[in-house]
């Protein structure tokens, strides 16, 4: 009976070992259900060994690239022809972009009894997904290790040297350099480039190399992936996403298309609409202050409030150069009690910060951050600082719904006002970057804002009297 015991408890355990790993195991379900991303199908079947996928933002193409990286270094490619130990790199443009993105995106599809050891770059390979890694050592089906490398395009071109690799993953696009640095590394095994993209950054030379394909390369392949391709978002979200956003930028994040950017960065910015006077705010719509750290050039600080219908007002400014730390935080409070802005116990306000503001310089042993946090002043510097997604943020806050703006600034932040009205693009498909450390901020605090839920209005006495006679109608009849 000891023995009947025994083996039924083993059953058992092995039962939920297997419940566990087919929770776990989130590529054996990538595309198997009863909807499926065509497009991301033909992405990994296409034999091509330089592939490309445009996408608009949310149209599934960065799936594409991390399940492809997967499926070569676990040696489970589906339509490849696998093998051992492959060694391959993934490409962000910022440590930062990498680890709130591509290896957030490489962790969901490796379960953790198929990860033989994590190296970090900084932070604990405990809790890899907080930190920044510098490599995953994959276990191959096939037997061995594969090695997932993670590379970032400002670390710059030497940094990309000396390796000879299976593939390289390009999430989003790379300076040219590292492209054609990256091109070198796959020789010699004969390796993959595959990238995914938002073409946000206008006719530069992903558009020559691979969409016009000058040099008539027969392993280039591309594909445009748009929102309508991706079967897990809904009508309702596509057409509310519409909505914020002008053509120009549509053809990019919808359609993932090149397409050209001259002129004014906002001409959605009318002075007479989204220039209010200043006017006193409920405390409850105090959020935060959000700071871009010049010291001998401009810091720019603003104070922003959203009121129960999400929209965002900034309600006050501080703009000064060739100040020290003391300065600008004597400057931060005054304001702040001029406002009757919140504090902590302690007496001190919370702030949103350019990241780099965390750096140390040998002028210094201690860093911006550090010395206003010393203040008073509980800097965040976890801020998304992609200027393109950005740049979109401000002007879907700009149109906002129904003609009506998301986004209101008091007449006395003369700066802010200045720089948007003055902000055109430049060479480069880029901003001119001049004079803008107001509207850095503006995007930092835009970008890290998460949306108010909407509120449920609550109903008048007499319209749930209203509701409770139709429901009694209703009764009576069936």
């Amino acid at each position: 009976m000891g023995n009947v015991n025994e083996i039924v408890e083993r059953i058992r355990l092995i039962e939920k070992e297997q419940a566990i790993r087919r929770e776990q195991d989130a590529l054996s379900r990538y595309n198997t259900g009863r909807k499926k991303h065509k497009k991301q199908v033909e992405f990994h079947k296409c034999k091509k060994r330089n592939r490309w996928v445009f996408g608009g933002n949310r149209s599934g193409k960065t799936e594409c690239g991390a399940v492809e990286a997967v499926y070569l270094a676990r040696g489970v490619h589906p339509y490849r022809k696998n093998k051992p130990n492959v060694f391959g790199w993934v490409v962000s443009l910022t440590a930062q972009v990498q680890r709130d993105v591509a290896q957030q995106k490489i962790l969901h599809y490796l379960r953790p009894d198929q990860i033989e050891d994590i190296v970090m770059t900084s932070g604990r390979k405990d809790s890899p997904q907080n930190g920044v890694i510098d490599r995953i050592l994959v276990k191959n089906a096939f037997g061995g290790v594969s090695v997932i490398g993670f590379r970032s395009c400002d670390q710059g071109r030497e940094k990309f040297q000396g390796a000879s690799l299976d593939f390289v993953w390009f999430d989003e696009e790379p300076p040219k350099d590292i492209y054609e640095e990256c091109r070198m590394r796959v020789v010699d095994k004969q390796g993959d480039i595959f990238g995914t993209m938002t073409p946000l950054k206008g006719l530069t030379f992903v558009y020559e190399e691979i969409y016009q394909n000058k040099n008539r390369n027969p392993e280039v392949w591309y594909e445009f992936m748009e929102w309508a391709d991706n079967p897990y978002l809904s009508k309702k979200e596509i057409a509310l996403l519409e909505a914020t956003m002008d053509e120009t930028t549509l053809q990019s994040r919808k359609l993932g298309r090149f397409c050209t950017r001259e002129g004014l960065v906002y001409p959605e910015f009318d002075e007479r609409v989204h220039v209010v006077e200043p006017f006193s705010i409920p405390p409850e719509w105090q959020d935060t202050i959000s700071i871009d750290p010049g010291l001998h050039n401009p810091l720019s600080a603003h104070w922003y409030a959203v009121d129960f219908d999400d929209n965002v007002y900034v309600v006050a400014e501080h703009y000064a150069a060739g100040k020290d730390v003391d300065f600008h935080a004597r400057e931060i409070f005054r304001i702040c009690d001029l406002l009757g802005w919140k504090k902590d116990a302690r007496g001190r306000v919370c702030a949103l910060i350019d990241s780099a503001a965390g750096q140390r310089t040998l002028a210094s042993s201690k860093s911006v951050s550090e010395l206003f946090y010393e203040r008073g002043i509980l800097v965040n510097p976890r801020v998304n600082k992609d200027l393109f997604s950005g740049i979109a943020q401000v002007k879907s806050y700009l149109n906002g719904k129904n003609g009506l703006p998301n986004l209101y600034i008091f007449s006395n932040c003369v700066n802010l006002i200045r720089e948007i009205k003055g902000y055109f693009w430049g060479s480069g498909e880029v901003p001119n970057k001049k004079d803008d450390h107001a509207l850095d901020e503006l995007r930092y605090y835009l970008m890290t804002k998460p949306k108010n839920p909407p509120r449920i209005e609550e109903k008048s006495e007499i319209s749930k009297d209203k509701d409770r006679r139709i429901r009694q109608l209703n009764r009576r009849r069936g």
